[in-house]
């Protein structure tokens, strides 16, 4: 089904992988529809500058379950249009009562800004407000989710927050890094990440098997899965020169960067 639309972009993956694109907006935010053949997943809901449910209500008749990567408002926007949200134990506490680290005033700016028209009627920055309630699952990590002939193993990624978590589609080989890893600079400076989590957690994922391609939360969509070679030496540059750290700086690679 082709799925034209003012404020989001619609691009299948595969017959049952759909990605929700918001490229008006500089971040470039993506979510990810999953369909098996008993439930869907979604990977996120973007930043709630529109409602994302007007698309997903397109795309699948299947009860949809939302996997958030991790609690910061560009993954957590539209998450109050839909009943089932899972949320990492570490980010429990964010999605309930706020994002530690980024007062409303820095969240309302960010999400204001550069964003290409037509911007949606219903949406005003100065009113803005991401996400806030109890999630309805709590993940710990490991756990697989089964969609119907579809299972996704859950990795708990910690460093850019306590519960970040990664997303493993065994059958397709797809990985979905989230805020982990994108052809972007990948954020660990704020007083709420851990440059030393974060630094292991691609270690993690650089050795997850069979994977043939890598879907990260913004800008470029999907990554050939070689970038997991290139995040091992990337892994073994930060150890051996000591660079894991706050205030280390920036270090750029051919893919990626990190920010400490």
């Amino acid at each position: 089904m082709e799925i034209r639309d003012p404020w989001f972009t619609v691009e299948p993956i595969d017959a049952s992988t759909v990605a929700i694109s918001e490229y008006r907006h500089w971040e470039h935010a993506h979510s990810y529809l999953l369909m098996g053949t008993e439930r869907a997943v979604l990977i996120d809901t973007g930043l709630g500058i529109d409602h994302i449910r007007r698309i997903t209500d397109q795309l699948t008749r299947l009860p949809i379950l939302v996997l958030t990567t991790y609690v910061h408002g560009d993954h957590i926007g539209s998450h109050g249009e839909f009943d089932t949200i899972y949320v990492h134990e570490g980010d429990a506490d964010w999605l309930a009562h706020g994002i530690q680290g980024l007062p409303i005033e820095r969240i309302r700016q960010d999400v204001g800004r550069d964003i290409t028209p037509p911007i949606p009627a219903t949406f005003d920055p100065g009113i803005y407000r991401p996400f806030q309630g109890a999630p309805t699952e709590i993940l710990h990590g490991g756990e697989v989710i089964d969609l119907g002939h579809r299972r996704l193993r859950i990795l708990h990624t910690p460093g850019h927050s306590p519960g970040h978590i990664c997303i493993h589609d065994a059958a397709s080989g797809y990985l979905f890094t989230g805020d982990l890893l994108y052809a972007g600079t990948i954020d660990a400076f704020y007083p709420s990440t851990s440059p030393e989590d974060l630094v292991e957690s691609l270690d993690t994922i650089a050795h997850v098997p069979d994977v043939t391609r890598v879907y990260g939360a913004h800008h470029q969509l999907g990554l050939d899965a070689n970038v997991l070679d290139e995040v091992k030496g990337v892994v073994a540059f930060l150890k051996a020169r000591h660079l894991i750290g706050h205030s280390t700086g920036l270090h750029r690679f051919p893919t990626f960067a990190v920010q400490f």
